[in-house]
């Protein structure tokens, strides 16, 4: 058996520590063929950064089929900055950064402390009431929702039917998705997108200050964003910056917890570390573990050759181990100060949400150890059975 066979997902312990076979894949130092997932492997971090970089691997977006029974699906992702390449991809990046600006982020600041301060009060009384809250459902969870509520100009009382959108949508990036699944992922797809169209004319006809606004006005060289493209950015917005968030503080949370030493210098610490022990948590268990390119032409990564029309899939969770990049990879540190993790990607689909996810982080980490001091675990963490999108169901602390 090769090497890369070693990856299994259809092993349950795998897909929940997939960090030892990680290890294995890495030995080579290059590529490594899977007959079982039919593409090349990155688990390196120069072979997984320079999978993400190379401009002959593209973001082929193949139509789930059959194509009438996922139209809705399929141009969500099709007409998506995610899966999409120069030129288009050049249109739609140009066009949204003049939205998404980083002014427009960093307003957000003060309405990020406020919610977070009002999601604690709830934390706090229900732990007053119950002896225990639930880091995920009720913090880390509500918080990025609520924000990209704001942001889009969606009332927060929409913002369950925004997360379950979200959670519905994503599975289907997953390898063992379920036919109940799939099902779900169509009627939040359709259900979202006519949403957001709705919205969309009415902001035409009446501007408002927020995000959905400023992409129906939003116009570079001539060009402008299409219905199809404002709805699949305002989608992507939600699924990339909900997972990558959650699922980010998620994972660091409960490294955390099982690092006693690093929860305690966090605790007497929470400003002066917020920074490092951030990026450590996004390093140390990544919130995305594969992202897939296809290539567009002969490519070579490092020895290996890749053939035109061949997938590879970059490893982050993999790649933000390696001890040729990381000194002590397996070791949690929250100090860390040389840390070019790839947690949100590299080159031109480097993460778009990713200065709001750190924003989001940066402030509710070091809120929530202000509030709660003796932050400790108060039952078992539920871990996710998923790979691609890897995350906690539930975290109960005290």
């Amino acid at each position: 058996m090769s090497t890369a066979e070693l990856l299994n997902l259809q092993d349950p312990q795998q897909v929940l520590n997939p960090y030892g076979i990680y290890a294995q894949l890495r030995e080579s130092g290059e590529l490594l063929w899977s007959e079982r997932y039919q593409q090349w492997l990155a688990p390196t971090h120069a072979t997984a950064n320079a999978t993400l970089r190379a401009k002959s691997l593209g973001r082929i977006f193949s139509p789930v089929l059959p194509e009438s029974e996922w139209e809705v699906f399929n141009w969500l992702h099709s007409d998506s900055i995610l899966d999409s390449e120069p030129p288009k991809h050049t249109r739609l990046r140009a066009l949204v950064q003049k939205a998404f600006t980083p002014g427009r982020i960093e307003a957000l600041r003060p309405n990020i402390i406020r919610t977070c301060s009002e999601l604690l009060d709830g934390a706090e009384e229900k732990r007053n009431s119950v002896g225990h809250f639930d880091v995920l459902a009720d913090y880390a969870e509500p918080l990025p929702v609520l924000i990209i509520a704001d942001l889009l100009g969606v009332p927060r009382s929409m913002a369950e039917d925004l997360r379950r959108w979200s959670q519905d949508i994503v599975k289907m990036y997953e390898f063992d998705r379920t036919r109940e699944q799939e099902l779900a992922a169509q009627a939040s797809g359709k259900a979202f997108s006519e949403y957001i169209s709705e919205i969309a004319a009415e902001r035409k006809k009446t501007p408002q200050a927020d995000l959905i606004t400023a992409l129906v006005e939003v116009e570079e060289l001539g060009e402008k964003l299409n219905e199809h493209e404002l709805i699949a950015m305002c989608v992507l917005l939600l699924n990339a910056g909900h997972e990558a968030s959650v699922n980010g503080f998620g994972n660091g949370m409960v490294a955390l917890f099982n690092h006693p030493d690093q929860l305690a210098l966090l605790a007497a610490n929470p400003r002066e570390l917020s920074v490092t022990a951030l990026e450590e948590m996004l390093r140390y268990d990544s919130p995305l573990h594969l992202f897939e390119r296809t290539a567009t032409s002969d490519t070579q990564i490092g020895a290996i050759s890749v053939k035109s029309g061949q997938k590879v899939g970059a490893l982050l969770g993999s790649a933000n181990r390696d001890g040729s990049v990381f000194a002590g990879p397996d070791t949690f540190d929250i100090t860390r100060v040389q840390n070019p993790h790839i947690a949100f990607g590299a080159g031109i689909h480097f993460c778009i949400g990713a200065p709001l996810a750190r924003l989001e982080m940066l402030t509710s980490l070091p809120m929530l150890f202000e509030r709660f001091p003796e932050l400790a675990l108060a039952g078992e963490p539920v871990q996710r059975p998923t790979f691609v999108l890897r995350g906690w169901e539930s975290i109960p602390a005290s």
